[in-house]
């Protein structure tokens, strides 16, 4: 398990050392969930919706007609019916 000790920099800017980095194989770019815990603060990797969702189990097996049709009236039920 990486452990370092920051400083505080301009801006109240925090870089992350390389060995967190690395451990935690980081990108560039990548987004991070900031949390106040107490006296800590705790850095998260913000889930990847896509990767959550393929690795969920999947709950509901409709046909694409049957998809349709409740597409078609959930829209209906949103939007009110409209003419055609």
């Amino acid at each position: 398990m990486a452990r370092a000790v920051v400083s505080i920099g301009r801006k109240y800017a925090v870089y992350l050392p390389r060995s967190v980095v690395e451990e935690l194989k980081l990108k560039e770019g990548e987004k991070l969930v900031l949390t106040v815990e107490g006296e800590s603060i705790v850095l998260r990797r913000l889930p990847d919706f896509f990767e959550e969702a393929r690795r969920s189990p999947k709950r509901l097996r409709l046909a694409p007609e049957e998809f349709e049709r409740a597409s078609a009236e959930a829209q209906e039920e949103l939007l009110g019916a409209r003419d055609a």
